[in-house]
């Protein structure tokens, strides 16, 4: 009689030694494939947490224990009726999982002051984030604007990649003329929201006073993100080289 552990016991596993609930790509670089024997064992991972005997999905890319469904959503603080802390929690985990890529990456990452306390999953922002304050990379006006996104990823020079605005129900347009504000930076803007917002996205930044920049300026679904952080981790573990983000 075989002794292996079956694949999906393998998957449970290492979500209850992670509190009942991993992201995608956590289970990437924690669940150990050596032994499987199929040559695509991360799409065999995504299947698995794809089974509802077992897994439930709580938000793109991040899967939890089905037996401890409302265990946990308690614990995240996003039951049904509380809206508002859903929001919250959304916005803090597509932060966190921008700030995750990044420090794989190899950037320093930035998260407003305000946000330092927000929880992505069990740590704080702040945690995860590697700067305590912003780089002073030009004029005050310049750098106070840049204080107010969402996240920000800067190069080895200390100058700002990419900048990104998550926005799950507040205006798009604002975060297009933060943009707009900082277009004379050689640098990536983006937009991260719902796939339902993207004709949103293509509407407002259609008009005139962003010419200049709206060829600069992406638009993320949040399952592209979850996808991206996923696919960040898989190179991570396969030593592949790191995935470019789509535009």
């Amino acid at each position: 009689m075989s002794n292996k552990i079956p694949q999906h016991k393998q998957v449970i596993d290492v979500m209850v030694g992670n509190g009942g609930y991993a992201t995608l790509g956590y289970l990437y670089q924690n669940v150990d494939v050596s032994d499987w024997p199929t040559k695509t064992p991360f799409k065999s991972i995504n299947r698995i947490v794809q089974d509802e005997r077992f897994f439930f999905k709580i938000k793109p890319g991040l899967w939890a224990l089905k037996d401890k469904k409302n265990e946990i959503l308690e614990s995240f603080d996003i039951k049904k009726g509380k809206e508002k802390k859903a929001e919250e929690f959304n916005h803090s985990y597509f932060q966190g999982l921008l700030v995750e890529i990044g420090n794989m990456r190899g950037f320093e990452t930035f998260v407003p002051k305000q946000d330092k306390n927000k929880l992505f999953l069990n740590k704080p922002l702040g945690e995860i984030s590697t700067l305590e304050t912003i780089h002073l990379f030009s004029y005050d006006n310049f750098v106070k604007r840049a204080r107010t996104i969402d996240v920000i990823w800067f190069n080895e020079r200390k100058m700002p990649s990419s900048f990104f605005e998550v926005e799950h129900s507040t205006d798009i347009y604002n975060s297009l003329i933060k943009y707009s504000d900082l277009q004379d930076f050689y640098s990536h803007y983006c937009v991260v929201a719902d796939f339902a917002r993207k004709r949103e996205f293509e509407s407002k930044i259609a008009v005139n006073i962003f010419n200049n920049i709206k060829h600069r300026i992406s638009f993320m679904s949040y399952d592209d993100l979850s996808e991206i952080h996923a696919d960040t981790y898989k190179s991570l573990k396969s030593q592949a080289p790191f995935p470019f983000l789509r535009n």
